[in-house]
């Protein structure tokens, strides 16, 4: 998919001219939509028809399908890693309570925005300088209580002596992994909606558990 969220053109028309109320009602259509209908079964036919605005006014303020997807992806990117910083910065939870909160945050976004893995993929291998720019992922983690407790706890052997990138390469994988592949596992084991809604409320108690298990030291 190629991405330019970077220049939100608006063709070339003057700034004084942009009503943000009107983008805004844009975003929320095209979320409704792409949540319904995913990137590629949604049209911008029917995001104008979601918004109540004809299609000429929509393609004034976004100009692409795509455009529009990357803007609204990355910014609930963006409001997310926000969120999960000030987790990971809060010096009175421990270890594992951050993992409880990321896990039921993380599961949350991803129920809402189920497109959001596919274009971290895509953005990774596409434009991994501009996702990273705008993410700024080193924040999240390098400096934060997280990695102060994380060191500590190694130190006085509470967990194993392990590098911190395999605790989150673990949790990412087990949170971001049931997302990416849902089509290939809901076939597979034959779940309706309300079943596989089912399934993901359960991780956000199971996978605490599971990383809790995996790097006590016991």
């Amino acid at each position: 998919m190629t991405c330019y969220y970077f220049a939100a053109e608006k063709m070339n028309k003057p700034h004084k001219d942009i009503d943000t109320s009107t983008e805004e009602k844009i975003k929320k259509a095209a979320r409704i939509v792409f949540h319904r209908k995913g990137f590629a079964g949604a049209r911008t036919r029917d995001i104008a028809e979601e918004a109540g605005i004809n299609l000429a006014l929509l393609n004034y303020y976004f100009r692409s399908k795509e455009k529009l997807f990357d803007i609204i992806m990355l910014e609930s990117l963006k409001g997310f890693m926000q969120s999960m910083t000030s987790v990971f910065h809060n010096p009175d939870t421990t270890i594992f309570e951050k993992v409880d909160v990321m896990a039921n945050r993380y599961i949350d976004l991803l129920k809402e925005e189920p497109e959001i893995p596919l274009f971290i993929m895509s953005e990774m291998r596409h434009h991994p300088e501009k996702l990273i720019a705008e993410m700024k992922p080193r924040q999240f983690l390098m400096g934060s209580a997280f990695e102060q407790q994380f060191k500590a706890a190694v130190k006085t052997g509470e967990i194993k002596n392990v590098k911190m990138i395999h605790f989150i390469m673990n949790l990412l994988g087990m949170l971001v992994f049931p997302f990416i592949a849902t089509p290939m596992l809901r076939s597979m084991t034959e779940m309706n909606d309300e079943s596989w809604n089912s399934v993901l409320e359960e991780r956000k108690k199971l996978i605490p558990q599971w990383i809790k298990l995996m790097f006590e030291n016991h």
